[in-house]
């Protein structure tokens, strides 16, 4: 179960934006603490320069979890998959959120900004947030995921 008191970073660009401020908005009511890391409009911007900083706070440990989010969540599940303790996952459905944690201990969700309904999302973030990761034969999977120089 995730802890209320810890703070989840979010990003996105001008694609994921209305969601990003429907997520906040409707999960800070619940309890749930938030760093922003923009964008803070609908203005056209580059997804890369507001998801890195989410996925280099996970990289570092400074946080557990985040949520990114861009038009179709694929630029920035892409670009936060580039760090090496990351593990991204883009998810359209209830299921994904479960499965990903469950099974792949993701520790980011990607979020397709222009693509699914905003209530979905948000109790997708809450199931993401509240699923422990299965271990077991799952762990020597992920231990395969990185690949070494």
């Amino acid at each position: 179960m995730f802890d209320k008191n810890h703070v989840l970073p979010v990003g996105s660009d001008h694609g994921g934006f209305e969601l990003k401020q429907y997520i906040i908005q409707t999960l800070s009511a619940e309890g749930y603490k938030f760093k922003d890391f923009g964008t803070n409009s609908n203005k056209s911007v580059d997804y890369s320069d507001f998801i890195h900083p989410v996925a280099k706070a996970i990289n570092e440990g400074l946080f557990k979890f985040g949520i990114i989010m861009c038009g179709s969540g694929q630029g920035a599940s892409m670009t936060a998959n580039k760090y090496l303790n990351v593990r991204a996952a883009l998810c359209w459905d209830l299921e994904q959120a479960r499965l990903t944690r469950l099974h792949n201990n993701a520790n980011i969700i990607a979020l397709p900004g222009r693509f699914i309904d905003f209530e979905t999302a948000a109790e997708m973030v809450d199931v993401f947030l509240n699923t422990d990761f299965e271990g077991g034969r799952h762990i020597n999977r992920i231990n395969k995921i990185t690949v070494a120089d």
